[in-house]
């Protein structure tokens, strides 16, 4: 790696806080602490999150779910599924763990097919009408669990990551719209670590991970679409030697989806 691979690799790293050492034990500690401190100087009366079933949602649901019960509040978990959810066991999993104070179902379809349809027209880009109504899943998604949590006055988690944030790899005003990111900084590997130190379901910790929007493609490997291995980009995270390809990659997504982790530009 030369110094220059070497100093961007670090500059990347430190603008996604990720930091050099890490043990699940305290982190998960200082997480739950956060939610619970964050939730205490805001008045509002609990969290709310979407659950999918997924590793992400499963680990970031305890973690809030633990600072309401520490707080006091209310901790409400939503399923968001688009009409039948395949892998509907591995959420009700998940929902068993998080041991939320409520849970709120929303079907989506409805919603989602309304302004697909009234967005599509024949000379539009025809063909990326799947990629888009995705994109609209996931917006619709974070459309309702605002709506709980203006009805509940709560704050809405979300759950990206370092993993996650470094590819781009989120709809933007979709899952990368909240208040709080209990698990910002970490890499996918990490994050598996506190959902060990949680003791979540195995199946759920070790489950592969999907965003699973599009119709075309479903339950897509978020690896097969980025193009490399969680544990490439992992490795680039905590400042690692990588192939030359996944470098490449990582960064090439890195820098064209900077719009998604800024605030809207002005003049």
């Amino acid at each position: 790696m030369s110094a220059d691979q070497a100093a961007g690799q670090a500059s990347i790293r430190a603008a996604l806080g990720v930091v050099d050492v890490f043990e699940a034990a305290d982190e998960t500690e200082r997480r739950i602490q956060f939610l619970a401190e964050y939730l205490q100087g805001s008045g509002a009366s609990g969290y709310v999150l979407g659950i999918s079933g997924g590793l992400d949602s499963t680990v970031a649901g305890r973690l809030a779910s633990l600072a309401c019960q520490r707080t006091g509040t209310t901790f409400t978990a939503m399923r968001l599924p688009y009409g039948q959810q395949s892998d509907e066991s591995d959420a009700t999993d998940a929902l068993a763990f998080i041991e939320p104070s409520a849970t709120v179902t929303v079907d989506i379809k409805a919603a989602v097919d309304a302004l697909h349809d009234a967005t599509t027209t024949d000379d539009l880009a025809p063909d990326r009408s799947d990629f888009v109504k995705g994109n609209i899943k996931a917006r619709q998604r974070m459309v309702a669990q605002y709506a709980i949590a203006g009805r509940t006055g709560s704050l809405v988690v979300g759950t990206d990551h370092a993993a996650e944030a470094v590819m781009g790899f989120f709809t933007k005003y979709g899952d990368g719209a909240c208040d709080v990111t209990p698990l910002a900084g970490l890499t996918k590997g990490r994050v598996r670590d506190i959902g060990r130190q949680l003791q979540a379901p195995r199946h759920l910790v070790e489950k592969v991970p999907t965003a699973d929007l599009e119709e075309l493609r479903p339950a897509l490997p978020d690896e097969e679409a980025y193009g490399v291995t969680y544990q490439e980009i992992d490795a680039f995270l905590t400042g690692d030697d990588v192939s030359v390809r996944a470098r490449e990659v990582i960064e090439k997504a890195y820098h064209q989806t900077a719009h998604k982790r800024r605030l809207p530009s002005g003049p």
